[in-house]
């Protein structure tokens, strides 16, 4: 057992609030929000399935998360910095999504909360103006690090797609505007689940002077039981997601413009429970579970490349933030105590630019 004895960086947070913004919850939030029973009824009628499962808990969409929140959720942990990254902003289409950097901008981001270091907005490489997109969001912030385009697309049709293209990041479209993104001094957060880490291996095999950041060690959907229709379901099944998830990411280690953050791994759609059970995975629970994927990780892309971030509130359904940074931090002194301050600082330091 140790602590931090350094403030860290978390450069994976989520900010909203469906009472004030374009959220896909928002006209239930304000006619529902004073009895949480029948909003949380009403979300689960109106929500696909899917979606629903994927987050867990409706109460995580539906309840503000602001700076203050995370405040909280750290507790006695010193964190220097954060990075926003964009949440699924309801007006997603053209330039709708520069009101989430206006909206992230104005929010008491302050000496008695936490200081905003970076904003990681959205924008569609696939639009006609997304120059033009990309524009108005660095007018809105100064703060602004990158753009992320969630791809996460499963073929179990039980598992909730963030898009509706299988393979969008190797779409001749998206490429053509993804070249904006150097020429803007701009990073590139991916997001897939595991079985598409190859789309991220050739976008930035393509794309070698783009700093690509591949968020949550791509998510291996029912890793750690049954998700979707048919995911998970068995020990072999989950077995061969690993290895398959190890060899990829091996692979994309390889590609020098590439980082990972070790986030995200206790999202219901990996397969965890904890929050059916209306539990909390605790420090040692973490370590068991997710050790393999961390020190995988840690021995593929070096200590150099690898951050560490919480990706709050999203993983609040099954464990708490303080158990994620003290088995995170347990399982990277295991692998080398002089990795620490790389891996829980310096190194989102460096790739944000903050």
């Amino acid at each position: 057992m140790h602590t931090l004895n350094f403030p860290l960086i978390d450069p994976h947070i989520h900010q909203w609030d469906p009472y004030s913004t374009p959220h896909a919850a928002a006209f239930a939030v304000k006619l529902l929000g004073q009895r949480p029973f029948l909003l949380d009824k009403m979300v689960r009628l109106v929500k696909p399935k899917d979606l629903i499962e994927t987050v867990g808990l409706t109460e995580h969409i539906t309840r503000p998360y602001l700076p203050q929140d995370y405040k909280n959720d750290l507790q006695h942990y010193a964190v220097e910095q954060v990075v926003h990254i964009e949440a699924s902003w309801a007006k997603h289409k053209g330039k709708g999504v520069v009101g989430e950097t206006e909206f992230i901008e104005s929010l008491p981001f302050n000496e008695d909360t936490v200081k905003l270091g970076g904003i990681v907005a959205t924008a569609d490489p696939c639009d006609s103006n997304f120059k033009k997109i990309l524009k108005l969001h660095q007018k809105a912030s100064k703060r602004l690090r990158g753009i992320r385009r969630m791809a996460a697309f499963h073929e179990d049709k039980g598992v909730h797609n963030w898009t509706d293209t299988p393979h969008l990041y190797t779409q001749k479209k998206f490429l053509k505007g993804f070249e904006q993104l150097a020429q803007h001094n701009l990073s590139f957060d991916a997001w897939v689940y595991s079985q598409q880490i190859a789309d991220v291996i050739e976008l930035a095999k393509i794309f070698p002077e783009t700093s690509i950041v591949l968020d949550h060690l791509g998510t291996p959907a029912g890793l750690f039981g049954k998700v979707g229709q048919n995911t998970g379901l068995s020990k072999t099944a989950r077995e061969n997601i690993f290895y398959q998830w190890q060899e990829d990411i091996a692979e994309l280690s390889t590609l020098p413009n590439v980082y990972t953050k070790m986030s995200g791994l206790f999202m219901p759609v990996l397969g965890h429970q904890f929050y059916k059970n209306k539990q909390l995975a605790s420090k040692q629970q973490i370590i068991d579970l997710v050790a393999p994927l961390i020190l995988h990780a840690l021995e593929s892309f070096g200590t150099y490349r690898v951050m560490f971030a919480s990706n709050f509130p999203m993983d609040r359904v099954n464990t708490s933030l303080v158990n994620i940074i003290d088995a995170f931090s347990d399982i990277v002194m295991q692998y080398d105590e002089n990795a620490l301050e790389k891996v829980f600082h310096h190194n989102a330091k460096q790739f944000y630019r903050l």
